[in-house]
């Protein structure tokens, strides 16, 4: 209520006061929260989201390029440290929004497993540092915001399940739950139809283990989830002396990537050799101008839809959206997420984006950047431990593949089943993705079939036209074997 004039006013509601230079800077108190809260907060969002630290290298230190070279785990883990922190106490300042920032799922696996082997990985990352550029003009221009516009909100949430059951399968398969045949079936159940490995086990128990913390609510259950998965490894393998699989002194049966072992060591001095290891024209030379091309709008796609969607729901969990469903500062917000894409990539990490994970930090009273700062020097500090990633089998490591996977499935509840115009293109994205083990195969289908079908019932106008545009390139990058045939 207004107070009336000569009214001393008690009782109305005064701007609260900082306490000092940095609480002014930050608004904490400001914006409800105490210091105390920001650290709390901060220390949930790390330990809700440092899986990634494990998980990020053996993702895409499984792959190999079209030399058959592969990258170093330790290497991988302190570089996905390094950018996550350096990249989170950024927002922290610049942003000052309690949204933490590293490796992205799902932009990983498409860089690991559709670009990598089709070039050298120095020119797969230089693919990432371009696209992070094309993101931080579209911020500066406002363009983001039209090309976000452009796409149904029901399609890119298509788009998001197809990332996830895509992250479940690679899950299943690398950790040897679902392998291949050479027969009908394509794919089945371990070997031969039975699970009868001891890394199968470990990864059945594992995986319960973690889906019961989640049910749970347990802070960091994905990470307490690898941990305790790769402790039942190691004490396996001390027991049974698996081995590895694959190799000239592999079997079948044998641990995927890393055979567990206790570490030689704990702490160690971290290895950035792969910072700066990137490329930015070269691919164009190696494999033409439309691959690269495509593969760069694929990057654009699945990594900026996820950064909005992530910043207004962590808004939402901490009551800090303005009117209209916008955070403060979001301009800032945006520009420092397109900066950790590019940094992902000079640093051989696949690009970096915003963590839904954050909302954890948020839950626990972070309102602000300083809670960033908290999860940034964490992150930091995580570095030296890179030594311990090697001792991860893709068994233990894979359980989070597939909880993510669980997470991101969720939101398909929010797709209008009923609406065939949607529905059809949403399903053909949500099951190319696994089926074809290609994010954008989905992505393509997806947008052509909309185009097509709002045109075969006289719906163009319902279509914005940079949506044709999209359309146009993903037919262009389906066609792209014939055309490269006529060209060449």
């Amino acid at each position: 209520m207004t107070a009336a004039p000569g009214d001393t006013g008690a009782s109305t509601p005064e701007t609260p006061t900082p306490r000092n230079a940095f609480d002014r800077f930050f608004e904490i108190t400001a914006r409800g929260s105490t210091l105390g809260r920001e650290v709390r907060g901060g220390l949930a969002t790390f330990f809700t989201m440092a899986y990634i630290v494990v998980l990020n290298p053996l993702i895409i230190g499984n792959a190999v390029d079209a030399d058959g070279k592969r990258l170093a785990i330790p290497a991988l883990a302190a570089a996905t440290a390094l950018v996550a922190g350096v990249m989170t106490i950024l927002m922290g300042v610049v942003g000052r929004f309690p949204l933490a920032l590293a490796a992205g799922l799902g932009v990983n696996a498409l860089v690991a497993y559709e670009i990598a082997p089709q070039m050298t990985w120095a020119d797969a990352m230089g693919l990432v540092v371009i696209e992070g550029v094309i993101i931080a003009i579209l911020v500066l221009t406002g363009l983001r915001t039209a090309v976000f516009h452009a796409v149904p909100t029901q399609l890119k949430t298509a788009i998001g399940v197809g990332i996830g059951l895509f992250l479940a399968l690679i899950g299943f398969v690398d950790a040897g739950f679902v392998r291949g045949g050479t027969a009908s079936p394509p794919l089945g159940l371990g070997m031969n139809g039975r699970l009868v490995t001891w890394p199968s086990l470990v990864f059945v128990v594992g995986l319960l283990f973690t889906l019961v913390l989640v049910v749970r609510r347990v802070k960091g259950a994905i990470l307490i989830g690898i941990l305790g998965s790769t402790v039942l490894a190691i004490i396996v393998e001390a027991i049974a002396k698996v081995g590895p699989a694959g190799g000239p002194t592999g079997k079948p049966s044998g641990w995927s990537l890393n055979v567990p072992a206790l570490p030689e060591k704990v702490v160690g001095t971290p290895d950035l050799s792969l910072l700066g290891n990137f490329n930015v024209l070269d691919s164009w030379e190696r494999v033409g101008w439309l691959v690269p091309l495509m593969f760069v709008f694929t990057l654009l796609i699945t990594d900026f839809f996820d950064t909005m969607g992530t910043m207004v729901a962590v808004g939402q969990e901490g009551a800090l959206l303005d009117e209209s469903g916008t955070p403060p500062r979001t301009r800032e917000i945006l520009l420092v997420d397109s900066i950790a894409a590019a940094a992902g990539g000079a640093a051989s990490t696949s690009s970096n984006t915003s963590y839904i994970e954050s909302a954890a930090g948020v839950a626990e009273g972070a309102r602000t950047g300083a809670a960033n700062l908290v999860t940034g020097v964490l992150f930091l500090l995580a570095m030296f431990l890179a030594p311990l990633v090697v001792v991860v089998p893709f068994e233990a490591a894979s359980t989070a593949l597939v909880v993510v996977g669980f997470l991101m499935l969720t939101a398909v509840r929010t797709i209008d089943w009923s609406d065939y115009e949607i529905a059809i293109p949403a399903f053909l994205a949500i099951v190319l993705m696994p089926f074809t083990y290609s994010i954008s195969n989905g992505i393509g289908a997806g947008v052509i079939t909309y185009v097509v079908l709002k045109l075969a019932r006289g719906k163009a106008r319902e279509v914005r036209p940079l949506m044709y545009a999209v359309a146009l390139l993903f037919v262009l990058y389906f066609a792209r074997g014939p055309l490269e045939s006529a060209i060449l």
